[in-house]
């Protein structure tokens, strides 16, 4: 698709000379006509001069570019300029003089008459000394930590070496195939006039989803399956479902070929699917780009977040500062270990080894000044100009770790983040958790930081499987867990709800499997949580048999419903809301396959499911009440057994409770819950005068009485009323006219 173009004025690049441009949506159309024009290729050689040691990073001006590097340790610095991104070797290395290329520990230089599509790479010479911390080796091929665009191989090669440079003569590096470059790219995409939505957290229902897996598989339809134009196909049905911000997994930049497992059942090499292993923060992903020129997923994921930002769709993005891909001792030296490693990185008291709080073989270290600035500088870049709405950070208890390891009571990051004036508005959320043993759910520093409730999933899952003594912890869950926040000054809405996530069961598989099936993985089945709180209803995995089918049907509207009426922000599982399954696997890290992608033919196959979840979607938007940025005072809620009676909190597995609304939140409602195995007969509390109950959600019934349209509820003629086996029901008083 892309050829060279001699005698054109600029940096190396590729040419476009048939690109068919109606692949793209017309959303991308400027952007990529002004990437080809701008795509330079190969002088000879460039002219340089010593450039500014800021901005960090690749920067673009009138003369060139200017590129500025930080290491504190390093002795000598090599910018290496390619051909394309397919050159294996440099045709111009520049060794920056520190007399005039270094100001302070900014390494830095200006490549006269460059411009966009520019290819470039580094190496850093200093000491190699383990024991003090430093991994310098000047044979290494390094990323710069500021790129913002990647030009992978199709098989990464982690050797990294360049046949240029300090090898000895009786160790000469080998000769890679080829390797992992970085690409200049320019700001120069056209917004129209795209801004922050800035929905209140109140108004948030978060679908959780992989960019790749959203798309890729065949049924998913249109063009560009797997990538971020492909999500720009999925905007009406999450529009349509009530979604109103979509949260990406990892998307920054990772190798996904680091997985050296195979897949014991087909003899599949693994991959790193998800994504939590960042090579590049500033990055996106290049494989989920349509690579049409180099940089294009730059433009791609603009054109994405323009487009969800039209249908009135906010951006989260996972984000994975807790450590990065080098791993431990014997991992790859890619940007991080090569530029200043004792700086990086949290390392053992013998400084050969690394702390691993993230159980990934290495530790970044946050709270370092120097590291700190790269984190807010990233956060800040993709905000200003990606133009995301917030970011849920990942193993976040790891970034109030100060450089020794230990948890501080006021991380400065931590606060840097909520206090940036850049980042003043965005969305902040923490899995306050860490794989050294921090569990700070309802103890997150700030006040600014809402959490994934690891309680609330737990609960819900406990009392809906029949555990006793649960009702106290699902009353909790439904008023916004105020026994978790309330101690901090947090409301609910710092409560990020969920029944699943991307790591465990699929809610389909919550309630077909009692325990996990991850034998694809590798790892004879060692890998992946045994703590799931599931149940099968009598047959581990799919079954033709009705009553157990039906049991499993009521459970997810069961955990949909419940979900829904809590005060907190509700997160769905992509795909739950049409029975997608991992076949029991709750820990597809590593399945780029059908296991974890979207099988759109579910769409009809469990077309009530879906119509059920959008109805109480539209359900929760229809009474404010359920979703207020406060918590319920006592005389707000009132909650009894099914004789009325204050209940036993340890002792029911049934219970009601009954919400006084104030007048703007809507009518008053009734939620009756019943996890028994058995019927029950509630004793309904006396709706307001005027009024009477009307059944607008019955986990237990068909459509289109499982959840009813405004004006269509059943209404309730008796005092009491029967709540099936295993289900819920919702009253909404009504005037009885």
């Amino acid at each position: 698709m892309f050829s060279r173009r001699d005698g054109c004025d600029g940096a190396g690049g590729w040419f476009a000379d048939s690109v068919d441009l109606e692949l793209l949506s017309d959303s991308t159309m400027k952007s990529v006509e002004r990437a080809l024009d701008l795509v330079p290729v190969k002088k000879p050689v460039f002219s340089y001069c010593a450039g500014s040691p800021l901005p960090h990073g690749v920067h673009l001006h009138k003369g060139g570019v200017n590129f500025a590097l930080f290491s504190r340790h390093a002795t000598r610095v090599w910018l290496l300029l390619f051909e394309d991104i397919h050159a294996t070797e440099p045709f111009q290395t520049i060794e920056l003089d520190p007399r005039h290329h270094k100001t302070g520990d900014m390494w830095h230089i200006c490549i006269e008459g460059a411009g966009r599509g520019l290819v470039y790479a580094y190496r850093v010479d200093g000491p190699n000394a383990p024991e003090h911390g430093h991994r310098f080796d000047s044979r290494r091929i390094l990323l710069d930590p500021y790129a913002t665009a990647l030009a992978s191989p199709p098989c990464w090669d982690f050797s990294g070496f360049c046949s240029t440079g300090a090898p000895t003569a009786d160790d000469p590096p080998p000769h890679p195939p080829a390797i992992v470059k970085n690409v200049v790219t320019a700001n120069g995409f056209d917004w129209e006039d795209d801004r922050p939505l800035y929905h209140p957290w109140s108004d948030l229902v978060i679908y959780e989803t992989h960019v790749r897996g959203l798309t890729m598989h065949p049924s998913s339809g249109g063009k560009f399956r797997g990538s971020y134009l492909g999500v720009i196909d999925k905007i009406p049905y999450l529009k349509r479902l009530g979604i109103t911000a979509v949260e990406f997994m990892p998307l920054q930049e990772f190798n996904p070929h680091e997985n050296t497992l195979v897949n014991p059942e087909t003899g599949e090499r693994l991959k790193n699917y998800w994504g939590y292993n960042t090579i590049a923060f500033f990055a996106p992903y290049e494989g989920y780009g349509s690579r049409l020129y180099p940089g294009c997923q730059v433009d791609e994921f603009k054109a994405m977040v323009k487009a969800l930002h039209k249908a009135g769709i906010e951006v989260l993005l996972d984000v994975v500062f807790n450590h990065t891909a080098e791993g431990d001792e014997t991992g790859p030296t890619l940007n991080f270990r090569g530029l200043d490693n004792s700086i990086y990185y949290i390392l053992e008291e013998d400084k050969r080894r690394y702390k691993n709080y993230s159980g990934c073989g290495n530790t970044m270290n946050c709270n370092h000044p120097v590291v700190r600035n790269y984190i807010l500088d990233c956060l800040r870049y993709w905000v200003v100009e990606m133009h995301v709405d917030g970011f849920r950070f990942d193993l976040a208890s790891i970034l109030g770790r100060d450089r020794n390891g230990q948890l501080v009571p006021n991380p400065p990051l931590l606060e840097q983040i909520a206090e940036d004036p850049i980042l003043r508005d965005v969305k902040l959320i923490a899995e306050a958790w860490d794989a050294g043993g921090a569990y700070l759910v309802g103890r997150f520093p700030g006040e600014r930081w809402s959490e994934w409730n690891g309680h609330y999933r737990d609960d819900v899952r406990r009392y809906w499987r029949g555990d006793p003594g649960m009702a106290g912890a699902l009353a909790s869950r439904l008023c916004g867990s105020a026994d978790v926040y309330e101690h901090s000054g947090k409301a609910p809405v710092n409560s990020i709800n969920f029944v699943t996530c991307h790591d465990g069961f699929t809610l389909n598989d919550l309630v077909s499997y009692e325990r996990k099936h991850n034998f694809a993985n590798g790892e004879n089945n060692r890998d992946g949580c045994n703590c799931n709180y599931s149940a099968n209803y009598g047959w581990e995995g799919p079954t033709d048999d009705p009553t157990i089918n039906r049991i499993r049907l009521r459970q997810m509207k069961n955990f949909m419903a419940t979900l829904l009426v809590s005060r907190g922000v509700p997160m769905i599982l992509g795909g739950d809301e049409f029975c997608r399954t991992q076949r029991g696997n709750n820990n597809a890290y590593c399945q780029d396959n059908e296991i974890s992608w979207y099988d759109w033919t579910l769409v009809e196959k469990n077309r009530d499911f879906l119509e059920f979840v959008r109805g109480m979607i539209a359900f929760r938007r229809r009474h404010p009440v359920l979703s207020r940025e406060k918590f319920y005072r006592p005389e707000d809620v009132s909650w009894f057994n099914p004789a009325g009676l204050i209940p036993d909190w340890h002792g029911d597995t049934a219970i009601g409770s009954h919400i006084h609304v104030r007048d703007e939140e809507g009518p008053e409602l009734c939620l009756l819950f019943n996890a028994h195995p058995h019927p029950v007969s509630f004793v309904l509390p006396a709706p307001p005068q005027g009024c009477r109950w009307f059944k607008m959600v019955d986990t237990d019934a068909a459509p289109p009485f499982d959840v009813c349209q405004p004006g269509h509820g059943v209404p309730q003629q008796e005092p009491s009323l029967w709540v099936q086996d295993r289900s819920m029901v919702v009253l909404v008083a009504e005037p009885s006219a």
